[in-house]
């Protein structure tokens, strides 16, 4: 049964028809609140990911769609040298090349399972608008073209088979917008002016009717886009019941057309399991407890209280001939940092055009299988300890933010019931693991450990318990190159305080003036993140009032000092700065897009005394807040 959402924008008086399948869901936030997180997803922890399509033939990597059409761009070059101009030899003529003649999906899911995978996600559509699936609606898609096989259908046979999950990834709600630049022409050159081939309308149907003026957003505002968007993701939930849907991006279009597709894909996942809902919806969006909110290549700084995900790969999205794949210690420093703050890591496995998988990854799944079999027990099924872990990598967090160097001395926690597992990232040169969080004060009656034993290794293990720590003396013979898990057992474990690491302070330049970046700062909330736009860190998903950043800075000089900053805001919003006792209250008007900073003069202020000073920017009260993008803070001498 369903019941049927119709909205009309008042604007265009364009009615959308958003069927919701009948049950407890409704397509507002405060229904979908009432979403609890199903224990398979709770316990998977792992899943792995085939993002692949047609894109994956010139083996150049993401978004080869897009930049073919770019002039002067990789891969405008590449493909003009290949292929010839786009305004002949187009997208289009890239699909027909997607043969995937050695993809042997009942394989790849067999080594996908021992690798420890609980959950598989195919990719449904990428930006290209290639469907994957066999679509009534879209004759552009993989049974009609390319392999000629429902791709994502099999795939969902071969997880079922081996027990695995199984997920989509719809990229779609992107499209419009992204694959506007097929409907340009070069702008200079001898083809200066032609029209590309997304310009003829015979082909709108791959690459969309033109957008009006000013509609350049990820998300469209036009909704004839959204109405087809919210058919097309119905006709793949309705088809494949998978388990688990990912899109790429927020909530897709606002609340009414995104937030009805999730009500859809809840209650009629209901519907299918008896009134049990066992389904996961992914979107890079904060959830508060209503999905999963996913991090593109990013991690979390702290345990958050709802479950999240990781997605990454272990080289480019799509097949890139140039690049380097990532080596298995990188993807078990992800698993486990992810699984001790409350997190799952979806990983992309990249495939060759042909559907094959390179040497390099072949080898990196039997390492990650060998690894598993020993450490899976502190992995799979386990939750968050009271503290996430001990490290000594000063770690933002936030989405494009994965690479770091960690060692053995980073200890990592999960817990089964009442056993205790640490882990430290790597096998220690002295063959001790100390653990300060599980230190013995004196008097007092946490930390009674019973056992300690390591994963992997059947014999003894000798240990000592001081006011300082617990020290664990490994045997001489290595378990694992890439860690050290052990399990420990006793009454009332309680993670013991140990002193949290600062930035050190951050030093003036040679005419005193102190540049605060956002990549400096320590974070105070659970949501405040360090994020990249345009090659430049700022401080982001700042929608929090209670949040705030702070930094050490070391004034050599006292003096007057004029306070500046680089923001980026949708809306007018207050914040208060504080800098050596004062407070600076300051509105900051809306630059009328998160990517659009503007530098704001929010005043003066004196500082008597030099020496390392705490500055700190925070919302001026809840009344007046409205989401944030900061840069940095400048003090600069008078």
């Amino acid at each position: 049964m369903l019941f049927e959402l119709a909205f009309t924008l008042a604007a265009s008086q364009v009615k959308l028809h958003l069927p919701v399948h009948q049950g407890p869901f409704k397509p507002t936030m405060d229904s979908l609140k009432s979403y609890q997180y199903p224990k398979w997803f709770r316990d998977a922890k792992f899943g792995i990911w085939a993002h692949w399509g047609p894109q994956s033939v010139p083996m150049e990597g993401d978004w080869y769609a897009r930049q073919m059409y770019e002039q002067g761009s990789h891969d405008y070059q590449d493909h003009v040298a290949r292929y010839g101009h786009p305004s002949v030899k187009g997208y289009k003529d890239i699909i027909p090349l997607w043969k995937a003649e050695k993809w042997d999906p009942d394989h790849l899911m067999s080594l996908y399972k021992a690798a420890g995978a609980k959950y598989f996600v195919s990719m449904g559509s990428h930006h290209d608008n290639f469907f994957l699936w066999k679509s009534a609606l879209h004759k552009w898609n993989a049974y009609n073209m390319g392999p000629k096989k429902d791709v994502v259908a099999t795939w969902q046979k071969a997880a079922k088979k081996y027990g695995l999950r199984f997920g989509v990834s719809e990229h779609l709600g992107a499209s419009f917008t992204w694959f506007q630049g097929s409907h340009g022409a070069d702008k200079t050159g001898p083809k200066a002016g032609v029209p590309y081939d997304g310009s003829d309308p015979k082909y709108w149907d791959l690459y969309h009717f033109p957008a009006e003026k000013g509609d350049n957003g990820w998300y469209s505002n036009n909704p004839r886009w959204q109405q087809e968007w919210f058919n097309e993701i119905s006709e793949l939930v309705d088809n494949y019941h998978p388990d688990l849907l990912y899109s790429d991006g927020g909530v897709p279009f606002g609340n009414t057309v995104g937030l009805s597709m999730i009500a859809h894909f809840y209650n009629s996942n209901m519907a299918l399991h008896g009134g049990k809902l066992e389904a996961i919806y992914n979107c890079k969006q904060t959830s508060d407890g209503r999905w999963v909110e996913d991090l593109e290549r990013g991690i979390m700084p702290r345990i958050d209280p709802n479950p999240w995900q990781t997605d990454t790969s272990i080289g480019d999205w799509f097949y890139n001939k140039n690049w380097k794949f990532r080596p298995v210690s990188w993807v078990i420093d992800t698993l486990v940092d992810n699984v001790s703050k409350n997190g799952n890591l979806l990983l992309n496995v990249v495939q060759r055009p042909d559907g094959s998988l390179d040497p390099e990854v072949l080898t990196m799944l039997k390492q990650l299988a060998a690894w598993n079999k020993v450490h899976g027990e502190a992995i799979f099924g386990s939750r968050p300890w009271t503290v996430y872990g001990e490290s000594s990598v000063k770690v933002k967090g936030g989405s494009f933010n994965e690479d770091y160097k960690y060692s053995a001395k980073e200890i990592r926690f999960t817990t089964k019931g009442s056993t205790l597992y640490a882990i430290a990232l790597g096998w220690p040169e002295d063959g001790k693991v100390t653990v300060r969080s599980l230190a013995q004060p004196p008097g007092s009656a946490i930390n009674r450990i019973k056992k300690v034993s390591l994963l992997g290794y059947n014999g003894p293990i000798r240990w000592t318990q001081t006011p300082e720590a617990l020290i664990v003396n490994l045997p001489s013979h290595k378990v694992s190159e890439f860690s050290a898990a052990l399990k420990i057992v006793g009454d009332h474990l309680k993670n013991v305080p140990i002193p949290v690491m600062q930035n050190p302070p951050i030093q003036p330049d040679a005419n005193g003036n102190v540049t605060l970046k956002a990549g400096d700062a320590d974070l105070h909330g659970n949501h405040l993140q360090v994020e990249t736009k345009d090659n430049q860190e700022n401080l982001g998903y700042w929608d929090s009032p209670s949040e705030y950043a702070s930094w050490r800075a070391n004034v050599k000089t006292p003096g007057t000092y004029k306070i500046t900053a680089s923001c980026a805001s949708l809306a007018d919003t207050d914040v208060t700065v504080g800098v050596a006792g004062a407070q600076l209250e300051y509105q900051i008007l809306a630059t009328g897009d998160f990517g659009r900073f503007k530098t704001v003069d929010i005043g003066s202020v004196t500082i008597n005394s030099s020496g390392v000073q705490t500055v700190s920017i925070r919302p001026t009260g809840a009344q007046n807040w409205k989401a944030l993008n900061l840069r940095w803070i400048k003090l600069t001498k008078n």
